[in-house]
């Protein structure tokens, strides 16, 4: 016995690798419905070893499916995940609509599980942004033991974050680079993302930080505690699929590298690899395609009375994304939901 599960944005990059983390983590499904906007009406998608034909979301009725997946963005989260709901279907939303709604459960397996149950106000749990969620599954263990005072973080995102669009342009201005006949002029990015950087990611706010640095303090103190003081640098860089963020954590009380390492070593969800010699750390190219979250160059901060210093990597398309709700459907079911 399992669940009847939509998909809702099947067509997308993070609606793919969600039915490919169903299929691979073999989640109890019973039946499945990809559901897409009106121009990807019969678009094929693959589950497993089977083919599902993309259905219109706008006439779908969610009458009697158990959980709803959506990686359809705001605007269209905001008109379909209500009426999902209110059709009695759980809707886990990939989108930043609901994370900092009180009565939306913004989850973490790894980190805040028992959330999951607070579901039943909306029928809907939120999804945080990619780059907090894998920051925070590296936190969570260390400020169990020594209590987070303070991070700065600075990211490393990959263009996959902002979609297929976003690919594209890094692939052809890349390619136009050694073909001087070619102009291909930024149009999903402000700047020409091949062979640069670009330090902004969504739009900028009153007071100078981007709506993505924004992200990452306020979901940080929803999944883990408000108590924490965060400040972020946000920046696009030229890899394909990949986060990556060079964090600074400061303790209440002092924490020993080695054990850190130990620590982070045994929590869940995490890889450490981390060898003091060329190339004994992870980087993106390393993490494509993989469920964990890696730590790499854990280190004291000597700046600091109680400090450390560590490098996280992950592929942001599953743990920042699809895999996490996934996971977030593992613990509803285990926790809340009765299987059809």
């Amino acid at each position: 016995m399992g669940y009847k599960v939509v998909v809702a944005g099947a067509t997308g990059n993070v609606g793919r690798e969600m039915l490919n983390i169903l299929a691979e983590r073999e989640f109890p499904v019973d039946d499945i419905a990809a559901l897409a906007s009106r121009r990807s009406l019969g678009t094929e998608v693959s589950f497993g070893d089977s083919t599902l034909k993309c259905k219109d979301l706008d006439t779908f009725d969610f009458t009697g499916w158990d959980i709803a997946f959506f990686a359809i963005g705001s605007d269209a989260t905001k008109k379909y995940a209500p009426i999902a709901a209110s059709q009695g279907c759980v809707v886990i939303d990939n989108s930043s609509l609901y994370r900092y709604d009180p009565d939306v459960p913004l989850v973490v397996p790894e980190v805040n599980a028992a959330a999951v149950e607070g579901y039943t106000k909306k029928n809907i749990i939120a999804n945080p942004n990619c780059s907090t969620a894998q920051m925070v599954v590296a936190l969570k263990p260390l400020h169990d033991r020594a209590r987070i005072k303070r991070v700065v973080v600075s990211t490393y995102q990959s263009v996959s974050g902002t979609g297929k669009d976003a690919i594209d342009e890094l692939w052809d201005q890349t390619k136009a680079v050694y073909n001087p006949t070619a102009d291909v002029p930024p149009k999903v990015y402000p700047k020409q993302i091949a062979f640069n950087v670009i330090p902004h990611i969504d739009v900028f706010l009153d007071d100078g930080s981007t709506k993505e640095e924004w992200k990452m303090v306020a979901e940080t103190k929803k999944i883990m505690d408000p108590s924490i003081k965060l400040t972020a640098t946000c920046v696009r860089v030229p890899v394909f699929v990949g986060h990556s963020e060079a964090i600074n954590i400061e303790f209440e009380d002092f924490l020993d590298e080695d054990e850190a390492r130990d620590i982070l070593r045994e929590a869940p969800g995490l890889l450490v690899v981390d060898k003091r010699e060329a190339g004994g750390y992870i980087t993106p190219i390393d993490c494509v395609g993989e469920y964990a979250t890696y730590v790499s160059r854990i280190r004291q901060d000597s700046t600091i009375e109680n400090g450390l210093n560590i490098w996280v990597v992950s592929d942001n398309l599953r743990k920042g994304a699809a895999l996490n709700a996934v996971q977030i459907a593992e613990v509803l079911g285990a926790r809340c939901l009765k299987k059809g």
